[in-house]
């Protein structure tokens, strides 16, 4: 059964720990959505100066470039050195998957999907190999229940997984919805229909909406 793990990791050993020493203050999340061979970090918590001095300095960088910026935080994309530990190919090497990942205060608080209870385990001893030290802060199985609590049925929740790991949701798209359809052995508009009924559920349990409430009101004439 699907697992999920939330790992908290010090930052300490990783491609970032220089990052967070000479910038106590800084705090990263990771972009998901970005077309780059490395990774995609938004970085905040300081001026960018300063951030970009400390990219500058750590040995664990081996390329950044910025990407984009939002208010006082950036987007940049980062390559670690070959020789650092680099915890997200880790995760990837263990058939693990990132659903997200968030740093501050020195440490790494890393979500995780794994396939099963042993992974984790896999995991868990591949990292300590590493000479990282991770706290395991929460582990739970995707049950079917997990499906209701955000109103998607099993078949809704399989297809939203389903394309999230083929790269239906990046930019720019790495599978059709034609793809994606024969993939799930559906026809297309059995897919377009199952894609919005998901939507609509993920955005009404998550924004607390009553369903009467997702009906537009009448526009008022003057």
């Amino acid at each position: 059964m699907t697992s999920i793990a939330d790992i908290e990791i010090p930052a300490d050993g990783t491609g970032l720990g220089e990052l967070f020493e000479t910038v106590p203050s800084l705090n990263c999340e990771m972009e998901r959505v970005i077309a780059s061979s490395g990774h995609g970090l938004w970085l905040s918590g300081a001026p960018q100066d300063d951030v970009e001095d400390a990219l500058d300095e750590a040995s664990a960088i081996g390329r950044y470039s910025l990407i984009s910026s939002d208010d006082d935080r950036w987007l940049y994309d980062l390559e670690f050195d070959p020789d650092t530990v680099d915890v997200f190919e880790v995760v990837l090497e263990e058939g693990g998957t990132v659903l997200s990942a968030s740093a501050s205060n020195g440490n790494w608080l890393i979500s995780i999907r794994v396939v099963d209870r042993e992974s984790v385990s896999s995991l868990y001893d591949r990292l300590v190999a590493d000479d990282v030290s991770p706290t395991i802060v929460r582990l739970y199985d995707v049950a079917e229940e997990s499906h209701s609590q955000c109103g998607l049925t099993p078949r809704q929740y399989e297809t939203l997984v389903a394309a999230i790991d083929h790269g239906y949701f990046e930019i720019p798209r790495e599978v059709s919805m034609q793809e994606l359809s024969e993939e799930l052995d559906i026809s297309h508009q059995a897919l377009s229909e199952r894609l919005r009924r998901a939507y609509r559920a993920l955005v009404t349990s998550e924004l607390n909406v009553a369903e009467e409430e997702t009906t537009a009101p009448p526009i008022p004439s003057n």
